[in-house]
């Protein structure tokens, strides 16, 4: 397997010495010889170098630099002085590119060209030049160089200023079809057309859709009603608080969370003013029962809610311990399932409100967010767009694109197999090396894993990028806490876990041995 990674440890770095001494020189002889047979470059410290192997052996590299001036500025002058002036906001160079003889092939030079084009993107350069070595002018053109100065160097070896832009990198990504592929818990791609496009949401045919797409959402959940609303899993979120503030006035709630989405979920209801108390747990921590059963016999709490699969660690909450507690005591049970309904058989039966969305397990296009609940919801006074009573007063009194509710329906078809699949898949990652660094002992639900990388592999992430495999890690708390995920819902997912599987063990084997 050839792949890539940006070189961090002392064994590359060696590695890398030995490689610029053979081609810089003892190829291209640009250099002193020595008897170490090793050539560290003057700029080493400023250097991030980019590395390619086979299997575990090196095989290739290059080295991107931001610091001013470049080498090449050293040659002609400063670049910008012979460049457009729209691509040099942010320049970088690329120097090095050296590759081992015996490996001089497509496959390497093709993973080259795709790091080069993910890193220049990713780091959000506008540009990259290079001193292009003239025996090599039709490589560096076919990564999409161009040249923007005259040739330099001497007779031995000369080079051509080329730059390549960052619109090059799009066009040459599409030239050489870089797929990414995403480990996303949503949204999920889809490769059928869409359609209804333009079917009105007043029109027969659009109702014919809705109440169908409606009686498999229920049939799914077991819950009585369910309304659609034009959203994501926060609005559906805000529309449950609302009508929790409506059905039970000044009651005080019990609200539990063991994670990020059970954190935001009580910033929500103190936006909507809620009267209620918290019981607030480590990440990945269980519920505490015999806390709860406390807090639930003093008949002070009316209402509690919680997120059933909270995806910032992969826990899912069990839902029947809290329900037969919550049975005991009269108390009525308000859920966040948007991460949990799809990925797996439950009932919302016995909840009096619940959410969900369409881009999660079920793999339809993010759009929709649903509120199920088993009974009529009571007059309402919150705006009209989060007023549950208003949409069961007018069934469909907002636009809601005919096209969303189509494309839900047909994925809501595909159950109850869908739940096998997605199975499958969990059993798959559960089974990979992975698994080891999950930050819950037990991933209890077929959607996603939260992985704690050790210090050594804590790049791991961003190098996966560069070989177009896309994790989990951009948004705001996952940052926070140094962890990345891996969800099972997208398309294609067994293929393409199975090669990110064996670049994870390659990767170790590098980092470790």
């Amino acid at each position: 397997m050839y792949w890539c990674k940006i070189a961090t440890t002392d064994k590359e770095f060696d590695e890398i010495a030995k490689l610029n001494y053979e081609t810089f020189v003892e190829e291209i002889p640009q250099h002193q010889s020595n008897e170490e047979r090793r050539l560290v470059d003057r700029f080493h410290d400023e250097n991030t170098y980019l590395v390619v192997y086979k299997d575990t052996e090196m095989v290739g590299m290059l080295a991107f630099r931001d610091k001013r001036p470049f080498s090449l500025d050293e040659k002609i002058g400063k670049v910008e002085l012979k460049l457009d002036k729209e691509v040099c906001e942010k320049l970088c160079e690329i120097r090095l590119l050296a590759v081992k003889k015996d490996y001089r092939n497509g496959r390497v030079f093709s993973q080259l060209a795709k790091a080069i084009y993910t890193y220049v993107y990713n780091k959000e350069y506008s540009a990259a030049v290079i001193s292009g070595i003239t025996k090599e002018e039709k490589l560096y053109r076919r990564l999409g160089f161009q040249q923007f100065g005259e040739m330099i160097g001497t007779a031995e070896a000369t080079f051509l200023p080329m730059i390549l832009t960052r619109e090059n990198c799009d066009v040459m990504s599409e030239q050489i079809r870089l797929k990414q592929h995403n480990f996303f818990p949503g949204p999920v791609e889809q490769l059928q057309p869409l359609e209804h496009t333009g079917t009105s949401h007043r029109s027969t045919k659009f109702f014919t859709l809705y109440k169908e797409m409606n009686n498999q959402l229920l049939h799914l959940s077991s819950a009585k009603y369910v309304t659609p609303f034009v959203g994501t899993g926060t609005l559906a979120n805000d529309v449950m608080l609302g009508q929790i503030k409506a059905d039970f006035k000044d009651s005080k709630g019990l609200m539990l969370a063991n994670g990020e989405f059970g954190e935001r979920l009580m910033r929500q209801a103190e936006n909507w003013k809620l009267s209620f108390d918290s019981c607030t747990y480590k990440w990945g921590e269980a519920f505490n029962l015999l806390e709860l059963e406390q807090h639930l016999c003093t008949g002070e709490y009316k209402w509690i809610s919680f997120v059933h699969g909270e995806t910032s660690t992969g826990m899912c909450n069990d839902l029947e311990p809290v329900l037969k507690l919550t049975r005991k005591y009269n108390v009525n049970v308000c859920v966040d399932c948007i991460s949990t309904f799809g990925a797996f058989p439950f009932s919302m039966e016995q909840l009096y409100l619940a959410t969900a969305v369409s881009g999660k397990a079920i793999g339809a296009l993010s759009g929709l967010a649903f509120v199920f609940l088993n009974q009529k919801p009571s007059s309402n006074d919150a705006p009209l767009y989060v007023n549950l009573e208003h949409y069961f007063k007018h069934t469909v009194p907002f636009t809601l694109p005919a096209y969303l509710v189509s494309n839900t329906l047909s994925a809501l078809q595909l159950y109850p197999t869908r739940f096998d699949i997605l199975k499958s898949r969990f059993d798959q990652l559960l089974y990979s090396s992975l698994s080891q660094y999950c930050i819950v002992e037990k991933a209890t639900y077929p959607m996603i894993v939260t992985l704690k990388l050790p210090k050594a592999l804590s790049n791991f992430s961003e190098d996966a990028k560069l070989n177009g495999f896309l994790l989990h890690d951009e948004s705001s708390y996952l940052k926070k806490h140094n962890i990345v995920q891996i969800s099972v819902i997208s398309i294609g997912f067994e293929k393409i876990f199975e090669r990110l599987s064996e670049f994870f063990n390659l990767y170790q084997e590098v980092i470790e041995g």
